[in-house]
């Protein structure tokens, strides 16, 4: 497996206060990877660590085989940190032209990350007069100049409203599809978080509390299946005649059941005589199993 990023015991102190401390990141190239943890967890200054804006107290990183602040690293890598930081009295094109001029680009290199970003109609226009959400956009155009490898976005829908959070996530869905870019996204919507990454890094009061697959995040346990139908109480006495383990949460009888017996349990509820409205599978949002991660903590 190639990381993206990798750390090794990375501390970070403000005094004798302990930013973020022992981290051990390791984030596979070619994923979307969600950096999770409460306000104060660390994640702004882990982030300013990968990027070489601040300097470890001790432990060490590495972004893309190179040491933070790398010129091989940052040719490499693009970033959205905080608010963008646009020129409001020029146009989006112009804009990214400044980037593309200092960074010594192709000519399309312009033109092709403002169509990856949705921006090709508006680039004539004044940023000044741009939402916050094409603003964001224009800003993720920057970050993606140059193809870069890794994508590092600190809270990218942050103020926006629900029509530019759904932008700016069809957009980050699409980076490594599009570009092979690996994404770094740290937010607090998990929701949108569990739309769009297959990875998770959970950080609490500085120090790591989960990294990997969202799927894994606090185990699943035994499989559970939901069921609504028009007698509920008929359909957990005969469920639990079949020897089932059942309850029930309004309006769902819920029975401990893996996916390969769903068909068996809707042939038995059915020529039971009940109707069935609904049979799928009980799934535990992010948002529970983050929640209780951290009280565990």
């Amino acid at each position: 497996m190639t990381l993206a990023i990798r750390s090794d015991a990375l501390t970070r102190r403000f005094g004798k206060l302990p930013a973020v401390e022992g981290l051990n990141l390791q984030v596979p190239e070619g994923t979307i990877t969600a950096f999770l943890g409460p306000n104060g967890a660390g994640k702004t200054t882990t982030i300013r660590l990968l990027l070489g804006l601040l300097k470890p107290t001790s432990g060490t990183c590495e972004v893309l085989g190179h040491p933070p602040g790398h010129v091989e690293a940052l040719r490499q890598l693009g970033a959205l940190v905080e608010s963008p930081s646009l020129y409001g009295h020029l146009t989006g094109y112009e804009n990214v032209e400044i980037t593309r001029l200092m960074r010594g680009g192709k000519k399309t290199e312009t033109s092709r990350v403002l169509e990856v970003v949705g921006m090709t109609r508006d680039a004539n226009r004044v940023v000044q007069d741009y939402s916050l959400g094409m603003r964001q956009r224009l800003a993720m155009a920057l970050a993606l100049f140059g193809s870069p490898r890794l994508l590092v976005l600190d809270e990218p829908t942050n103020g926006l409203d629900p029509a530019g959070i759904q932008e700016i996530r069809e957009l980050v869905r699409k980076v490594p599809e599009q570009t092979g870019a690996t994404v770094f996204l740290s937010s607090h919507i998990l929701a949108e978080v569990e739309q769009i990454a297959s990875n998770l890094v959970v950080i609490h009061r500085g120090l790591l509390r989960y990294q990997g697959p969202i799927a894994d995040l606090g185990g699943q346990g035994a499989a559970w299946q939901q069921i609504r139908v028009d007698q509920a109480g008929r359909a957990m006495e005969l469920l639990k005649g079949s020897g089932l383990e059942v309850t029930f949460e309004d309006p769902y009888v819920l029975v401990q059941a893996s996916d390969e017996g769903v068909p068996a349990l809707a042939s038995l509820l059915v020529r039971s005589g009940m109707a069935l409205y609904e049979l799928k599978p009980r799934t535990v949002s992010l948002e529970t199993r983050f929640l209780a991660l951290l009280e565990g903590a």
